[in-house]
């Protein structure tokens, strides 16, 4: 058995693969965007977890700075979303990593009201740092909105001035961000005007968002012009040919010791949907597993099942766990309807429940359920009223888990690969 040749495959949240398969057109389309001298579209990376979002936002840095564009990066966490203060902070803190080493004249100190300065020497230079952008903010009258705005704008003219003109902001988990209105707190429709009104003036800082599918109906919701100024880019599963390539580029160097069947490959292609992390998942799983049986006459074989039940309590387990029996009997109907991965409307929910239970929905009380399950992140609504998992496969996983309606021989004990 070959030394020193670790297992390649990444299934972590947002780790970088060994080889990104797939995601030309993706590329090809922020090519186009970078190429913007005013900026007329934003960009929208959205897709279910497990799709590859925040390692497509990873890779989409280098593109950026190659093309001469500074980058800012940061996840919106919920916090920066309790109100509009909080997310001025998260700006001026992501601002300031691209000011730093950009140089401002220092105001004049103990000037009396009245007298010039007699001293005609060079005005000192100082970095527009953090503290200095806080102070430009706190220094300017009006509402969030237009202590942001001027700021923003006293930064673009230093930035532009030292060649340095072109901003990416990029956020991923930016369907955190929402506006409370009980609150009297907006938060995310505070971001779309101050970046619509700086684009307007032909400031070239573009917004980069990346999150689940509930991303673009709530810029919507806030704004409506933000349908017109986002480019949405929707991450689906890989074909079989790129996840053929996301799972054999890992392992053809020739001191690789795993060397995978075609019937390997397939059955991997098919146990992943061609989801990245399940890719990444089963891969290092069979991976490991091949490295242990390493007796050359032993016969090769992995545990499908076992893999699965580690992926069950991995991925799904926790977010199961959270709900309700009824509401677990509801998304068992879902998993029962003829393409449970794809959307479905309140109706086929009903009436499937009709032919599956002997209690089933009445369209307000599925309305209300599926209310609560959205909050949950077990499904989401589109723009549509068309609901959909926001689990990836949790289909499969709800027919070969849930209890006495669990399906029979769902999966084999164990599945020869090699």
């Amino acid at each position: 058995m070959e030394e020193g040749f670790k297992n390649p495959y990444r299934p972590g949240a947002g780790h970088m693969p060994p080889y990104l398969a797939g995601r030309e057109r993706e590329f090809q389309e922020f090519d186009r965007l970078l190429r913007q001298d005013d900026i007329l579209e934003n960009l929208v990376l959205t897709g279910l977890r497990g799709v590859g979002k925040t390692v497509l936002l990873e890779r989409l840095k280098p593109k950026a700075l190659d093309a001469g564009w500074q980058w800012a990066a940061a996840d919106l966490s919920e916090s920066a979303s309790i109100s509009e203060t909080a997310l001025a902070q998260l700006l001026l803190a992501d601002l300031a990593i691209i000011t730093a080493t950009t140089t401002i004249p220092a105001p004049p100190i103990n000037t009396k009201v009245g007298f010039a300065p007699t001293d005609e020497a060079e005005p000192v230079q100082i970095p527009l740092t953090h503290d200095v952008l806080v102070g430009i903010y706190s220094n300017t009258p009006g509402l969030v909105a237009d202590k942001l705005k001027a700021t923003i704008e006293f930064a673009a003219d230093q930035l532009t001035s030292q060649g340095k003109r072109k901003v990416i902001f990029a956020y991923d988990e930016a369907q955190n961000l929402t506006d409370h209105a009980k609150k009297d707190e907006f938060p995310l429709s505070v971001l779309l005007d101050v970046f619509q009104s700086i684009q307007k003036k032909g400031i070239p800082f573009m917004l980069v968002l990346a999150g689940l599918p509930t991303l673009f109906p709530k810029l919507v919701e806030a704004r409506t012009y933000a349908e017109r100024m986002f480019r949405v880019m929707t991450l689906s599963r890989l074909s079989d040919d790129e996840s053929r390539e996301a799972v054999m580029m890992p392992i053809e160097r020739g001191d690789c010791p795993v060397k995978l069947t075609p019937q390997s490959v397939n059955t991997i292609i098919f146990e992943s949907a061609g989801y990245p992390y399940f890719i990444q998942f089963i891969c290092r799983e069979v991976y490991d597993i091949f490295v242990q049986q390493h007796v050359d006459e032993e016969e090769k074989v992995v545990p499908i099942e076992a893999i699965q039940r580690k992926l069950d309590a991995d991925f799904f387990a926790g977010r199961w766990a959270k709900i309700t029996d009824r509401q677990r009997e509801l998304l068992w109907v879902v998993a029962k309807l003829d393409q449970p991965d794809e959307e479905f409307t309140i109706q086929e929910l009903t009436e499937k429940g009709k032919d599956l239970l002997e209690k089933s929905f009445s369209p307000s009380n599925a309305n209300q359920m599926l209310v609560s399950l959205a909050e949950k992140g077990m499904i989401y609504k589109n723009r549509f009223g068309k609901y959909s998992f926001a689990v990836p496969l949790l289909g499969r996983f709800i027919l070969r888990t849930y209890g006495p309606l669990a399906e029979p021989n769902a999966v084999p004990t164990a599945e020869r690969l090699f």
